[in-house]
């Protein structure tokens, strides 16, 4: 019988977010700084500057939330777009 070990992979946390031109920068606890399109999430893109820096980072540190959009960004999410 073969079986599957799925080993599980820690993710780093959001540590901070900046908004540049038309990108998002998501500053992660390993170092790296994600620079993601806008166009990529159309509630931002279409948001006022005061809407986007109205988010608040999860107490956990691996989601984002924009309360007045109604929308939810993760870590999971900008790491693995498509699982």
């Amino acid at each position: 019988m073969n079986t599957l070990t799925v080993e599980k992979t820690k993710l780093p946390m959001i540590l901070g977010l900046k908004f540049e031109g038309k990108q998002i920068q998501v500053k992660l606890s390993d170092g790296r700084i994600l620079s993601l399109p806008l166009v990529w999430y159309p509630k931002l893109a279409t948001a006022s500057k005061r809407q986007l820096e109205n988010f608040k980072i999860s107490p956990a540190g691996y989601g984002i939330h924009w309360p007045e959009l109604d929308e939810d960004l993760s870590v999971h999410g900008f790491l693995f777009p498509n699982k």
